[in-house]
């Protein structure tokens, strides 16, 4: 180096980032303006029922926030809200990772859209046990969808619920339904045990499947398959065609063995490709007739009662959990018991006798 010449620093330290070219000079103003401001409820509440997606996000996460700040603002949210919901047909979709579930959502909506039809998609991303931080990548898997004026995308991380899936995906759909979507789409992480709580809050659940995968007899056992009112094999295209429609073959014989729902509805099974596109209004056509059967013999209303009383009891379980785990008393004793049973000088089963006795 030359003598006299400046040391020049690794580390650059610049007064600030300049907004991209690609991102319009209104755009950038109006990110700026609303950037921190708070927005009470019942703004929020009147620019949702107006269709604002901007406040139907914001609402979401209002909704989604574990600060005590926020529950309260979510709780008025949804009292504002809930009138104007309960007006959409709500679709469960599951199947294991690498099935094709988002796929088959983007050629789904895609298809409805073109119907005239406002869809919803509520996509659900498991969060890592270890970072406890998600991808959220779900709309860059529906990259053409993304761009429709009548699909609505929202991806969520699981956090800590089971799938992903309870009380704020329940209470999503509420804001969705009341910014005007009529179908909301529910994607499972798909776990093994989100199914269940999928299945608690929509009209009509679908199992993807694949052939060839080794998971035909798996799809026999209880559980899952008594929940599905459809199966569709996905990824039936290429050689895969062959394998699909065996697949297709010994699930039907299979869902024979189970005594039919409620309402009398057998499920079926079907086959497509969201790859070419195939097989999908089929799909569609089945489950406009299970909704057009379940409402005109009042099933249709009935579960949706059944389901609201599920939630009524799932809600008080979890305030109960919660009002435990913050009580001041019971963090202190809870301390005191984990130690006792670290130590070997009492059981679990005597530690949490003693901390239930708090109640």
């Amino acid at each position: 180096m030359a003598k006299g010449a400046k040391k020049s620093k690794i580390i650059h330290e610049k007064e600030g980032v300049t907004t991209p070219n690609f991102i319009s000079k209104k755009v950038a103003q109006s990110i700026q303006q609303h950037r921190g401001t708070k927005v009470s409820a019942k703004t929020l509440a009147a620019k949702i029922l107006k269709g604002n997606r901007t406040a139907l996000s914001q609402g979401i996460t209002l909704i989604e926030s574990t600060a005590q700040k926020h529950q309260q603002e979510g709780e008025h949210l949804i009292e504002a809200c809930l009138p104007s919901a309960n007006k959409s047909i709500r679709i469960g979709i599951t199947g294991v990772p690498g099935v094709g579930k988002s796929s088959f959502i983007e050629c789904l909506g895609t298809l409805l859209t073109g119907l005239g039809k406002k869809v919803a998609i509520l996509a659900v991303d498991p969060s890592s046990t270890v970072s406890k931080g998600s991808i959220l990548g779900d709309k860059t898997r529906m990259a053409s969808l993304v761009t429709n004026r009548n699909a609505y995308i929202r991806p969520s991380a699981s956090g800590n619920s089971l799938g992903g899936v309870a009380r704020k995906t329940r209470e999503a759909i509420i804001l969705c339904e009341a910014a005007g979507f009529d179908t909301i789409i529910i994607e499972t992480v798909g776990v093994g045990q989100s199914e269940t709580a999928v299945h608690s809050m929509t009209d009509f659940f679908l199992l993807l499947k694949l052939a060839g995968a080794g998971d035909e007899l798996q799809g026999i056992k209880r559980g899952i398959m008594e929940m599905a009112d459809a199966i569709a094999i996905n990824k039936a295209d290429g050689e895969n065609v062959k394998a699909a429609k065996l697949a297709k073959a010994e699930f039907n014989r299979a869902l024979h063995l189970y005594p039919p729902k409620d309402n009398g509805w057998v499920p079926k099974t079907v086959v497509c490709s969201a790859l070419e596109n195939q097989g999908i209004e089929e799909i569609w056509e089945l489950v406009s007739n299970y909704i057009s059967e379940a409402k005109n013999t009042n099933y249709f209303q009935n579960k949706r009662n059944k389901q609201n009383k599920f939630w009524l009891l799932q809600t008080i379980d979890e305030q109960l959990k919660r009002n435990f785990y913050e009580n001041d008393a019971v963090k202190e004793a809870l301390t005191l018991q984990t130690k006792l049973v670290e130590a070997g000088k009492i059981t679990p089963f005597k530690a949490a006798e003693n901390l239930l006795a708090f109640i």
